[in-house]
């Protein structure tokens, strides 16, 4: 089954012409308001293509609302080029930043390489524990002695890169580059509020620190 790309802008003719060029190799939904984009997101989309500059529930809203339950890749498509956009899009929990005008091969390599990133991480399905907390790679779930951490994306996604590699010491701007991709231009102050965030949580389930702050180089997994 061909994978399923949804794409969400209030331009027609963005609209039509994005769907054009994916068609041959994807299943296509479209939406052109974000009320629309918060229905479609319901049938399942593997890679949600996502305008921020739409008039009503803009695009920062839409990856608010619907990043807690999707997990799939979001890739923003906006004319605004200033760095605090950018971070705020991050923030907002989008796997990557496109600016307008694009070039529809270089899109499409990009949503390319999302789509095998997210099938390398599904098919890793390893459930691995690290004391009382079992992490689940393939679910992107994580429990401490049975129950449940909710987590937001960005947040297991950190969590699976320190203990996907136990003793190695990422600095801020690695995990940045990692997990929001080669081209966020965003802070690394980014970085240590999703980690607080995630210590937070671990922390009201068990007394025991997972993630290490070593300090003047970055983060260590404790498990």
């Amino acid at each position: 089954m061909r994978e399923k790309l949804l794409i969400v802008d209030d331009e027609p003719g963005i609209v039509e012409m994005m769907a054009s060029y994916f068609a041959p190799q994807y299943q296509v939904l479209t939406a052109r308001s974000g009320a629309e984009a918060l229905e479609k997101a319901g049938e399942g989309p593997d890679l949600i293509l996502l305008d921020i500059n739409m008039p009503g529930m803009d695009g920062l809203t839409v990856c608010q609302t619907i990043r807690d339950h999707i997990a799939c890749p979001i890739l923003f498509l906006t004319a605004r080029i200033a760095s605090a956009d950018k971070i705020a899009g991050f923030q907002a929990g989008a796997d990557d930043y496109i600016v307008k005008p694009f070039d529809l091969d270089e899109l499409g390599a990009r949503v390319a390489a999302h789509l095998r990133r997210e099938q390398r991480r599904q098919s890793g399905g390893a459930v691995r524990f690290f004391g009382e907390l079992a992490v689940d790679y393939a679910a992107r779930t994580v429990t401490i002695s049975g129950k449940p951490v909710p987590l937001p994306r960005k947040e297991f996604d950190i969590l699976e890169l320190l203990s996907l590699n136990p003793g190695q010491v990422f600095d801020r701007e690695r995990i940045y580059e990692t997990v929001w991709g080669l081209d966020g231009e965003g802070s690394s102050d980014t970085v240590m509020e999703h980690i607080r965030k995630l210590r937070a949580k671990l922390a009201a389930h068990t007394l025991h620190s997972y993630i290490e702050t070593i300090w003047g180089c970055g983060y260590r997994w404790n498990g």
